[in-house]
């Protein structure tokens, strides 16, 4: 409710608002002092405590600020039966052509493979910006398309502090081999050096930044991940020349043979896409400091010597 001037009543009264008809009418004589009146609200409710009661979007596609038109540009429809709805515009539309069009194959690619990872938007935008400024370049035609999206990927995930490994990339690449993926990466890190005058930050990787998944994907419990941690964070004060995703798989098998449910080395070489020779050896070299690389609060109730010699 609210105030509004009533020309019946000659001054400002109490007015309802029908919703579901658009009246807005006087509370005092009955009187319709609005009919049919737009709700310029949007047609969703918003949750966001800082939109307040006023929420600027609107409908429509999302806009992509890297493309030329914004992402906002028309495209004629296909009709019911696969052909266009008006042949004519299709024919001028078709003709004219699209400059960005490899631009948006790219962004949808992106888009794609970035869902079956379940990456974060962030990731997903990153990604998009660094094909962007190779397109720029001109130097993507006659590349493998799904090895340099890959390799796109693979560079967010790890200059966002979220990495992935190449073998997790190449399993959504559409075909793309990991040696593929490599030349990409390779290409687009040097290429970009060219543009940018200096080498591109790639992001640091350590064993801790795939700890979560892998654990998640052995279905380990809490407290357990907890030890998992901390016993990847002590294993840096130590002289390991291993890879952070060896090592880190190389602790899960490790913290895992102390508890009831021993997990073989092939579950965990499936979960950690890490092969079970590698994480024999990275456990060998890992093994002599397990007394001091494992947290005493999680030893309390468990005993050292169920651990494998790593020359069984």
């Amino acid at each position: 409710m609210g105030d509004t001037y009533c020309s019946d009543c000659k001054r400002n009264t109490e007015v309802v608002s029908d919703h579901a008809a658009g009246d807005t009418v006087c509370s005092e004589c009955g009187l319709v002092l609005e009919s049919r009146s737009i709700d310029e609200k949007s047609e969703w409710r918003v949750f966001a405590d800082e939109s307040g009661d006023h929420d600027p979007n609107r409908v429509g596609g999302p806009v992509n600020p890297l493309l030329g038109d914004v992402g906002l540009s028309t495209v004629i429809s296909k009709g019911p039966n696969g052909s266009n709805g008006d042949s004519s515009l299709a024919r001028l539309q078709n003709r004219g052509g699209d400059p960005e069009r490899a631009l948006v194959i790219a962004f949808k690619a992106i888009a794609n493979m970035a869902d079956r990872l379940s990456l974060v938007s962030t990731i997903k935008d990153r990604a998009s910006e660094i094909y962007k400024r190779l397109e720029d370049q001109k130097c993507t035609r006659g590349r493998n398309l799904d090895a340099l999206v890959a390799a796109c990927i693979y560079i967010a995930c790890r200059q966002e502090g979220k990495a992935r490994t190449v073998k997790e990339i190449c399993s959504i690449a559409n075909g793309a081999t990991k040696k593929e993926i490599g030349r990409a990466k390779e290409f687009i890190v040097k290429q970009l050096k060219v543009e940018m005058g200096e080498s591109m930050e790639m992001g640091t990787i350590h064993a801790g930044d795939y700890l979560r998944r892998f654990c998640s994907n052995i279905g380990m419990n809490h407290e357990e991940i907890k030890a998992v941690q901390e016993t990847v964070k002590k294993s840096e004060e130590f002289d390991i020349r291993r890879s952070p995703i060896s090592i880190a798989a190389a602790i899960i098998y490790m913290l895992t043979q102390l508890t009831d449910s021993k997990k073989p080395l092939r579950d965990i070489s499936l979960a950690t896409t890490v092969a079970e020779g590698t994480i024999k050896n990275a456990y060998k070299d890992l093994y002599p400091h397990a007394s001091k690389i494992i947290p005493e609060w999680y030893l309390k109730d468990k005993d050292l010597k169920s651990l494998c010699s790593p020359k069984a």
